[in-house]
This record gives C-alpha cells, structure tokens and sequence, in this order.
C-alpha cells in the first residue's frame, strides 16, 4: 500500500509539474492561447499562493526605496525587494511553499483515498529528500515545520558553512554531508528516494531550483513587486527598467520570467505595462558562472535549434566564494524562457536579458557597502545581484541599457542567503579587500 501511494504521489506530481510549465508556454503560442494560458495560470498562482500564505509558509516581504543606490543610479531609483526577510533567510521559502503546499495536498488526499481499512498503517510520515548547498535546504526544511506529516533529509557538499549546517539541524533536518560540490551531493539525495520508494517508504525528491512547482512559487516576487511599486504614490508611474537576480542552477530566474510573462499577457493593462520593456539581469560570480557560459553558447547557435534544444554548458568545477550559486549547470528551462523573453522585444532597445559576472572581490565589497548602506547582511551569492550597482564598471553598462527606457526603475532581488554572519563577513573583508572598504 505505501509503495502504490508513493507511485501514485510521483505520478500526479509529474503531471502537475507538466501542465504547470504548458500553462506558461506564452509567447510560443498564439496570442489567444496565451490569454487562456495565463487566466489560468494567474489562478493557479493565486490559489497557491493564498493557501501558502494562510499556512504562513513564505511571507511578502518589502520593497524599500534605496537612497544610496538611486544617486549611483540616477536618473533611475533603485527598489530592493527584501527577500532575506523570509523565515529561512532566503527566496527560497516562495518555491518551497507552494512544492510542500502541493506534495502534501496530492499524498493527503490519495492517502485517505486508499485507506479503505481504518486499522491499516498508511499514515507514515512524508519524507522529502533534498540536496542543497544550504539555503534550499534551510527553506525546505523551515516550510515543512507548518505542515504536518513531513520530515526533511538533506545532503549538503563539503563546502557548505558549518554555521548552515548547524542552523539545518537544529531546524529538525536529517543532515549528510556528501562530495566536493553540490551536483556529488544531489546524486546522492536522487540515490535516496530511488532506494526508499524501492522499499515502499513515501519520499519525494525535492530540487533546490529544478521544479516547475518551485518556479511558479518564485513568480510571486514579481506580482508582489509590481503590486507595491503601484501602490504608493511615488512609484506608481514607473515601470520595471531591469530585475537584478543572483543565479545558481536558475531557478529563481526562472521564477522572475513566469511573474514577468503572466503579468504581461495578464488582463490588467496597468500591471502589464508595468513589465513592458524590462530586462532582466543575471548575476553571477567567476568561477560559478553556470548561466553565463550556457548564455554565450547560445548566441553563437542557430536561433531556432537553441529554442528547441538550449545549450547547456557544464562547468569543470565551483571556484567561487559564492558557494550557493555552485550548480555545475543550469536548468534547460532557464534558457528557455530566456529566449522567449528575449523573443518578446520589450526592450526598445539593447538586449532584455543580460548576463553579468562580477568576482569575487567586486560581490563582497557589495556585500560590505550594502551592510553600511542598509544595515543588513547577505552573502556573496546575493553580493553578485547588488554587484551590478556598486561596481562602476558594470554600473555605467547597465545605465547605458536603461538610457531610452524613461521612467523606469532598477529592482535588485535581494535573495538573502543564511551563510552570513559578522565574522564571516569581516574574514571576507580581510580575504578579499584586505581589510579595506
């Protein structure tokens, strides 16, 4: 029985996973399909997110005015959405919520379906098996502290911090740790659930960013932003000039096109020109600049044949202080719904999507001046997305992108991320700027 209800559960959550991605095929299909295509997908959204929220699984977090950043950035103000206010620390809550939030409605209702006899032990506990460098697994494991029923194992990499592997604990986190980098750690996890399905123990494997169930969850940072920049006075006559976003294995990103695209095809004309013209920003570190290698390969491709088959460059290895953009490669849907943002040609001008990789040194010095600028404190994964204004040299390039784009915001995402605190950051200070700010 526990093994037909595991089979079942993988099952409907495939088909779940299929017909959430098909609802966001978007610009590939006639404009009337999309009409449909996003009336629905904006319900699905909708739902997800109330029962998510109701359940306090991810929070709504603020958008704040950066003074310091908007006279860099001038004439463009600069918003920051404050993702690391979430209860894990990280973005990661958003996709997190609604994956938990639909794994546990989908085993829920086909656990009482088939338990026909009331003595039968079909109540087991729902095992979600992960692999992350951290905060994926910190989200995980926070978000399934709300819902009953589950327990969270997860297999970190040798180079996840002491200090996020000591937080996963104490979360209540089975914790392993597995292979040099996170790609040894997922394979492991992968091994996990094969094995414990084989014995009929109900496990699911939950990505750290590969799931359309996480993307839809991340979309609703872009319908939050939208929303608040059009409720108050001094931003409602802006639009969205570029979304600045850190990149691992491209899940968040890919989260940001879905919100970019329902809104855009949405019936609300004011939301939707809200997002007309924007670019979108990926921001990486050298030495874990996964997206970046698989974006340049695919300017030098055929354009139909890369939208059918993305190109998908693996890196060697993760160089990088910024641990948690170590994937070795990126999703395939990423480039994806990239070309059909680029395919869009809301820009007017330049490209919209643009990828840029900042090092090391640049992503903690942005760490270090955006601790003294706002009092807050993020780690180098989130140092590459604030890298882009901080940095003259990328900050005068990405000026020159929004120079025709009037009335136009810069939105950083500020993803968080729990490997941070006051030693690390000043050990960062010394190892990279040599105790200079």
């Amino acid at each position: 029985m526990k093994r037909m209800l595991t089979q079942i559960l993988g099952i409907i959550l495939a088909i779940v996973c299929v017909s959430n991605s098909f609802l966001m095929q978007g610009p590939m299909a006639s404009s009337s399909h999309n009409s449909v295509c996003v009336k629905r997908s904006l319900s699905l959204s909708s739902c997800v997110a109330q029962e998510a929220r109701s359940l306090e699984l991810f929070s709504a977090t603020p958008l704040i005015y950066s003074i310091p950043l908007s006279k860099l950035c001038y004439p463009h103000p600069v918003y920051l959405k404050l993702d690391l206010l979430q209860k894990s620390g990280s973005f990661k809550d958003r996709g997190m919520a609604h994956l938990c939030a639909t794994v546990h409605k989908v085993y829920d209702a086909n656990r009482k379906m088939k338990q026909t006899d009331a003595t039968e032990d079909v109540v087991a506990r729902l095992r979600l098996i992960s692999s992350s460098g951290g905060n994926a697994g910190l989200a995980v494991t926070t978000v399934a502290q709300r819902i009953p029923g589950m327990e969270v194992f997860v297999v970190v990499p040798e180079t996840t911090k002491p200090l996020v592997i000591e937080k996963l604990r104490s979360l209540g986190a089975e914790v392993t740790i597995h292979g040099e980098n996170w790609n040894n750690a997922d394979a492991l996890a992968r091994e996990w659930v094969e094995e414990a399905n084989e014995k009929g123990v109900s496990a699911v494997y939950v990505s750290p960013y590969d799931n359309p169930l996480l993307w839809t969850g991340h979309s609703t940072v872009i319908d939050e932003i939208i929303t608040q920049l059009l409720e108050s006075p001094s931003s409602a006559h802006l639009k969205i000039g570029a979304v600045l976003a850190s990149v691992g294995g491209g899940g968040l990103l890919c989260g940001i096109f879905e919100g970019i695209e329902r809104n855009y095809y949405g019936e609300n004309e004011i939301r939707a020109n809200v997002v007309r013209g924007s670019k979108v920003v990926a921001c990486e570190t050298e030495g874990a600049a996964s997206f970046a290698a698989s974006f340049a390969a695919s300017l030098s491709s055929s354009a139909s044949e890369e939208k059918k088959n993305p190109s998908i460059v693996r890196l060697s290895g993760i160089n990088s202080v910024a641990t948690s953009l170590g994937a070795l490669e990126v999703t395939p849907a990423v480039m994806q719904r990239a070309h059909r943002h680029q395919d869009r040609g809301q820009g007017g001008s330049g490209e919209d999507v643009l990828s840029y990789v900042c090092t090391d040194i640049e992503a903690v010095d942005a760490c270090i001046k955006f601790a003294s600028d706002h009092r807050m404190l993020v780690e180098p994964a989130c140092g590459a997305a604030l890298a882009p204004l901080y940095s003259e040299r990328m900050r005068s390039a990405l000026l020159d992108e929004l120079r025709q784009v009037e009335n136009s915001a810069i939105v950083v995402e500020v993803c968080g991320g729990s490997g941070v605190n006051l030693n690390l950051l000043e050990g960062w200070k010394l190892q990279f700027l040599g105790g200079k700010t």
